[in-house]
């Protein structure tokens, strides 16, 4: 059984989103240096709602309004690996963002800019479908 991840595509603006915001990891030793949607695995007994605003608040120092799923190829969902699977929400933060042990750096990005950081391969297709989403 795969377990659960989700993560946030942060956005100025829920109702007319303009950017993005991605985070640069600093661990663990293969995904330092890229950049995802923030995130973590969702506990157990943990709605995967709660669990997303619990680990945008620990990586971020910040809270979180979620608004709706961005669903995924796979039944809804996007694929990690053969172990992992997502579950991303969009959302606009309440507060400004300050990166925690697992992040040293933060960045709004246009749908220009998407490509101008080496994202996780996980959040790669994700970054293509915002290109269309965000508003230019």
């Amino acid at each position: 059984m795969q377990q659960l991840v989700v993560g946030a595509v942060i956005v100025d603006d829920l109702a007319g989103p303009r950017v993005v915001l991605a985070a640069r990891r600093v661990t663990p030793t293969p995904s330092v240096g890229r950049w995802e949607f923030p995130g973590g695995k969702v506990e157990p007994g943990e709605r995967p709602e709660d669990a997303l605003r619990r680990e945008i608040r620990e990586e971020l120092s910040v809270g979180i309004v979620l608004g709706d799923e961005l669903a995924g190829p796979d039944d809804g969902r996007w694929p990690i690996s053969d172990r992992l699977t997502m579950r991303l929400w969009f959302g606009q933060l309440d507060g400004e963002p300050v990166p925690d042990v697992a992040h040293d750096e933060v960045r709004w990005l246009s749908a220009d800019q998407l490509d101008d950081v080496p994202w996780l391969a996980a959040d790669v297709p994700v970054a293509r479908v915002l290109r269309d989403r965000l508003t230019r």
